[in-house]
């Protein structure tokens, strides 16, 4: 987050400003205009100039506080720090760094998982995770541009979803359920390189990427 805004901030500069404290107010006032006059004034930012710069609803106010949650994210570690691991190590360390990230804001992100959930919603809920593990790969070092490019975003949008369900109400210490979930999760990414294998060598059953990610989603925590 900027540390102040410009005498004459623009709506963007508005935004970008206040997005990181939308989730703290949402948790109590819900992801709605009350929300938003909650952060401006806490921040000292005139009210009427927020409410313009969040007034296409509360999914664009999630959508503001997600971009947010990814720049954190992206701070966390430098590219010469993320070059010196292992791929393995790198997509752990990061999609945990954005838990820290929401890690005080969890019943903000419970009301906004909420609102995503919605059949309405759907398309735009798929848009922002598939956005964030685009984020990670490429803080990761990624730079598929073929199939791969497309499975391994998917997969990993998989994985961050199942670990954000265990994630919301896990009240062990240090988040050590969730941990070992992202842990198990990120095996089974692992393994679909070595069904990739299998696959493209033209053995074995035909892959479903559906059933895959299927199981990847819902089999036990």
């Amino acid at each position: 987050m900027p540390a102040s805004l410009p005498e004459d901030p623009t709506l963007d500069e508005v935004r970008v400003f206040l997005a990181p404290q939308l989730a703290a107010q949402a948790a109590f006032d819900g992801w709605n205009e009350t929300a938003v006059h909650a952060a401006a004034e806490l921040n000292g930012v005139d009210t009427d100039l927020a409410r313009l710069a969040f007034n296409a609803g509360p999914v664009d106010m999630i959508d503001a506080w997600f971009q947010a949650v990814d720049a954190k994210m992206a701070a966390k570690y430098s590219a010469d720090e993320l070059a010196a691991m292992k791929v393995r190590q790198r997509i752990k360390l990061l999609v945990e760094a954005r838990l820290e990230a929401v890690e005080q804001d969890r019943e903000g992100l419970r009301r906004a998982v909420a609102i995503l959930a919605a059949p309405p919603h759907l398309r735009k809920a798929a848009k922002l995770g598939w956005r964030t593990a685009d984020t990670i790969w490429r803080l990761a070092g990624d730079t598929a541009t073929d199939y791969n490019h497309y499975t391994k975003r998917t997969l990993l949008a998989g994985l961050y979803g199942s670990t954000i369900s265990v994630f919301l109400d896990d009240e062990s210490e240090a988040f050590t359920e969730t941990r070992a979930c992202l842990d198990r999760r990120i095996e089974n990414v692992m393994q679909f390189e070595k069904i990739k294998a299998k696959v493209t060598s033209g053995g074995g059953d035909r892959f479903s990427m559906a059933r895959f990610i299927g199981r990847l989603r819902y089999r036990g925590a």
